[in-house]
């Protein structure tokens, strides 16, 4: 499990943890199964609050992307190639929609937000 906590982004530190982990998930980097780290493990490890880790294990239960046995831990879910699509697919979804609202604030149309998107999706 990689990952880059940064204290200067405008994401909370549990979403840039949540988002990091789903997507490693849902890439298939971390495999059906594996082992999150405890809690105050990972929170150590991250040099950050127990309650923000948490939050994140939290959130990645709920979307189904992991699961959790009491006394052993969590883990990740057994999702079949279809599951991971139909899950990213949605998160991007959901991602899109609070982005368009912010576009659509500024008045731009749909071939401009494209526009735009093409010329940063180039520099990437």
């Amino acid at each position: 499990m990689n990952i880059a906590i940064s204290n200067t982004s405008e994401k909370p530190i549990y979403q840039q943890l949540f988002e990091q982990i789903s997507a490693q998930i849902l890439k298939g980097e971390l495999a059906s199964g594996y082992s999150l780290p405890p809690i105050r493990q990972a929170a150590a490890e991250l040099r950050i609050s127990i309650i923000t880790v948490k939050k994140a294990w939290e959130e990645l239960e709920r979307c189904g992307l992991i699961y959790s046995v009491t006394g052993k831990g969590c883990f990740v879910t057994d999702l079949t190639p279809a599951e991971k699509l139909s899950k990213r697919n949605e998160m991007i979804l959901q991602q899109m929609a609070v982005d368009i609202a912010y576009y659509q604030s500024f008045g731009l149309t749909l071939d401009e937000v494209i526009e735009l998107l093409r010329k940063v999706y180039e520099q990437e």
